[in-house]
């Protein structure tokens, strides 16, 4: 999909538990400031009337009235008819409020709505990590290509989503890719979140080190301490991290026996990733081991840490060789290396969801 020279402009929001954050964009690019109002999450009216009051707002900058209006907000909701559920974070909504259809009927242009898991893959699958990876791919003159994205964010949860083949996969109920439900590998009663998010590097470090909970620093600082720029158990926070990746590595382990696909990376805690994407790579290419005590593979596929430049090197080389058909005497390009790949967003997170629910837009509007 070229959004470049798309000329439509499609208003977006990225909804959260304490801010609501509007803009517009064009062609794939920002063409207003980003407006920022209090989400009011416990108080339905007040953060009903603010979302109409941002786009209000975003409209008036556009220099051209919006064909749409495109924007993520949190489950469970039926997205494809516009209607948000019972929010954990945002408790005033109840009962099931018709979100989208109230916002067509204030704008009188289509309105979408889509979980920012799947967005923010959305994003990366259309100007990415997957078209990047593909673009080396080529460069390097291996004939494989990827299709398929599966996506998680670590931050103050656990988010997923997946792209099959160019189209967001949202399942039946709008539920796919809620990979937080997951079981978590350390702590099997618990689930994934808990492994894979700010609060599980803070309480990993506050076990470790006996310090309480509420005095454990962010995983920013964490970040620091594990790499000696900051005073703190450097051990501990090394510790803390490489559990998240395990942890993490678990879970898109697990979607990706399903999806066979590249994966991406995003979310607040995602800078870290020279401390727990080595871990997650390494569960990712683990072994099982059978009643008769023989091991193999969790995955089909071998595994690539493609932010390591030794690994990425072995992963776009492949093992690419020239076999001739049976009965001919044609030849042809294979690559017997299965291989999937585990990679950094490549927008940044919050532009990813942005161009994914921008480009979710022009899909569902079709030619302009």
């Amino acid at each position: 999909m070229d959004l470049t020279s798309d000329s439509r402009i499609v208003m977006t929001l990225d909804a959260g538990g304490t801010n609501l954050r509007f803009s517009a964009l064009r062609g794939g690019k920002p063409v207003s400031e980003t407006v920022s109002l209090p989400s009011n999450g416990d108080d339905l009216e007040r953060c009903l009337a603010n979302i109409v009051d941002g786009f209000n707002r975003v409209k008036a900058l556009c220099p051209q009235p919006p064909s749409a209006i495109s924007f993520a907000f949190p489950g469970p909701a039926d997205y494809p008819n516009g209607i948000i559920g019972d929010l954990g974070n945002l408790p005033g909504f109840r009962g099931g409020v018709a979100l989208g259809p109230m916002l067509e009927e204030k704008f009188g242009i289509p309105v979408f709505m889509n979980n920012d898991g799947d967005l923010f893959v959305y994003g990366e699958a259309i100007g990415g990590l997957l078209p990047h990876v593909n673009g080396l791919l080529e460069k390097a003159g291996s004939p494989k290509r990827y299709k398929n994205l599966f996506g998680v964010t670590l931050g103050t949860g656990f988010g997923g989503g997946i792209v099959r083949n160019g189209e967001i996969l949202l399942g039946d109920n709008s539920a796919s890719g809620e990979v937080w439900l997951l079981r978590n590998k350390l702590h099997p009663t618990m689930n994934a979140e808990e492994g894979a998010c700010i609060r599980a590097v803070r309480r990993v470090y506050s076990e470790l080190t006996g310090t309480a909970f509420d005095q454990v620093p962010e995983p920013k600082d964490l970040f620091e301490i594990a790499n000696g720029n900051l005073v703190g158990n450097q051990a501990a926070a090394r510790e803390a991290f490489r559990r998240l990746g395990e942890s993490a590595g678990d879970a898109v382990g697990s979607a990706l026996t399903l999806i066979d696909g590249l994966a991406v990376i995003g979310g607040g805690v995602s800078g870290a990733w020279p401390l727990f994407l080595p871990a997650l790579v390494e569960e990712l290419n683990s072994t099982y081991t059978s009643p008769a005590g023989n091991t193999f593979r969790r995955l089909i596929p071998a595994a690539f840490n493609l932010e390591d430049p030794v690994q990425l090197e072995t992963f776009l080389k492949g093992e690419t060789r020239t076999i001739k058909v049976p009965g001919s005497g044609r030849s042809i390009a294979y690559d017997p290396l299965l291989r999937v790949g585990v990679g950094m967003s490549r927008l940044g997170t919050s532009q990813a969801v942005a161009i994914g629910a921008y480009a979710f837009a022009l899909q569902k509007l079709g030619p302009g």
